[in-house]
């Protein structure tokens, strides 16, 4: 009995460590079905994770479109914004622009007219200076002739009586002296006599050169304070360009763009101008050859009809007469435009303004800088005249209207003058058509507000394609 027990208790004990792995490796494999079953869990869960985004990403999508039309139209609005900014800004520099060659223009007219004062101002100082020099020299005549005349008059106090006068009559010693002395007498009365009225005469002229004089230094006085005046607002006008210079040298690369951009318009219209002027030198050319062709046929129709005899002659008398009548008339139309031109160049200096009302001239004829902006180099083939509102424009000479166009919404006339043609730009319509013959200072039509603001004539004048500087031509 003991025996099995212990033989028992042997088996148990090497069998224990084998059931004690067994029990491990099922453990272990436990262990390792478990983390495989978690693991498909949490592969099941990122996959669930996975699919779950994919909705959300769609969500995200849509959102993100949505914020995308959004940001285009936030965008759209602020460029438009910018553009109607930049439009803003450009108007603004060109109206600046403008009133800065407008109140350049008001300057240079301003100078003049106190240069014209200070002609004025010399010309009475000189004035004052002759009357001056004429009321001294009066002066010591008539204190010349108050010393004669005093002497005289007390030469007849101290012999003032009449048996010192008969006394010396009757001492002579003949007759014919006696004669003589008492005709001394009578003529020493009347030279004293004239002598008084010669000083009262040197009195009154020097009452008037004093007169004058005090007159002359009243007006000059007058003219000091007006030109005064003329220089304080001078300095006004300038003191205000330079804060509109000030105000524009921020704006450069604007500047720089409108200028680039009117250049531009400009040339497209010098283009055009010089188009129609040559067009019409082309049309006068033709003109005066037909004229001498005809001049020319109707001169060998004429021999030949002289060669024919008389009774040829006379048959054609009547049609000789009829062709002659053609070209002399064409001759009288050739010596026409000769005086027409003549007369046009006669007037040089001398033409009426192009515009009607009070304006000012806001660009030079030729290159120039703008007043104020140094750095700003213009050209111009003629001159800017600006005007007041309703300012219309007129003829400079008679003539004949050689073309009316339009360029960029404007209007612009050429008037034929001869050999000269004067250019009218500008215009918002005009008054008068192709071929129309014109007078002096009629109207051509009315001139357009430009983008400054300001109602502004372009000017030119030509004899034929070569520019003329026009404020040498006209009046001012």
């Amino acid at each position: 009995m003991k025996v099995r027990i212990i033989i028992l208790a042997f088996i148990f004990l090497v069998l224990l460590p084998s059931v004690a792995q067994t029990q491990k490796r099922s453990s272990k494999a436990r262990t390792t079905q478990k983390v495989s079953s978690t693991k498909k869990k949490s592969t099941y869960r990122k996959t669930a994770t996975v699919k779950k985004p994919a909705t959300k990403k769609k969500v995200t999508s849509k959102e993100s479109l949505s914020s995308l039309r959004s940001r285009r139209s936030t965008l759209q609005k602020q460029i438009s914004r910018n553009q109607s900014q930049l439009a803003a800004t450009n108007r603004d520099v060109k109206r600046q622009l403008g009133d800065l060659a407008v109140l350049n223009g008001k300057i240079d007219k301003q100078q003049r007219y106190i240069e014209e004062i200070q002609g004025q101002v010399d010309s009475l100082s000189l004035h004052i200076r002759q009357l001056t020099r004429e009321f001294n020299k009066l002066s010591e005549q008539l204190e010349d002739r108050k010393q004669k005349f005093r002497k005289s008059m007390i030469y007849l106090y101290k012999n003032n009586n009449q048996d010192n006068k008969l006394l010396f009559i009757l001492s002579a010693d003949n007759f014919t002296q006696m004669l003589r002395r008492y005709r001394l007498v009578t003529e020493y009365g009347k030279y004293q006599q004239k002598q008084g009225e010669l000083i009262k005469k040197k009195q009154k002229q020097i009452e008037d050169v004093k007169t004058q004089l005090v007159q002359t230094k009243d007006s000059k006085d007058k003219m000091l304070v007006v030109q005064k005046d003329e220089h304080e607002k001078l300095a006004q006008q300038q003191d205000e360009r330079q804060k509109k210079v000030n105000q524009l040298k921020k704006r450069q690369r604007e500047i720089t763009n409108i200028i680039a951009a009117n250049k531009k318009e400009m040339a497209a219209l010098d283009a055009k101008i010089d188009y129609y002027v040559k067009l019409a030198i082309e049309q006068e050319r033709k003109r005066r050859e037909a004229e001498e062709r005809a001049r020319k046929e109707a001169e060998r129709k004429a021999a030949l009809a002289s060669a024919n005899g008389n009774s040829s002659a006379r048959e054609n008398s009547s049609s000789k007469s009829n062709t002659k009548a053609a070209p002399m008339q064409q001759w009288r139309s050739n010596t026409k435009e000769y005086a027409l031109t003549s007369n046009f160049a006669s007037n040089k200096g001398r033409l009426p303004m192009p515009i009607t009302g009070s304006y000012v001239i806001s660009a030079h004829y030729g290159n120039y800088t703008m007043g104020g902006m140094k750095g700003v180099q213009l050209s111009n083939k003629g001159i800017n005249i600006t005007g007041q509102s309703g300012a219309k424009a007129r003829c400079i000479f008679p003539g004949e209207v050689s073309a009316v166009f339009s360029l960029g919404g404007l209007v612009n006339v050429l008037v034929r003058h001869g050999s000269y043609i004067s250019v009218y730009c500008n215009l918002s319509s005009a008054s008068v058509r192709s071929g129309q013959r014109v007078e002096a200072r009629a109207v051509l039509g009315n001139i357009a507000r430009d983008a400054s603001g300001h109602y502004t004539l372009h000017f030119q004048l030509r004899k034929e394609t070569a520019t003329l500087n026009p404020e040498s031509w006209l009046a001012r």
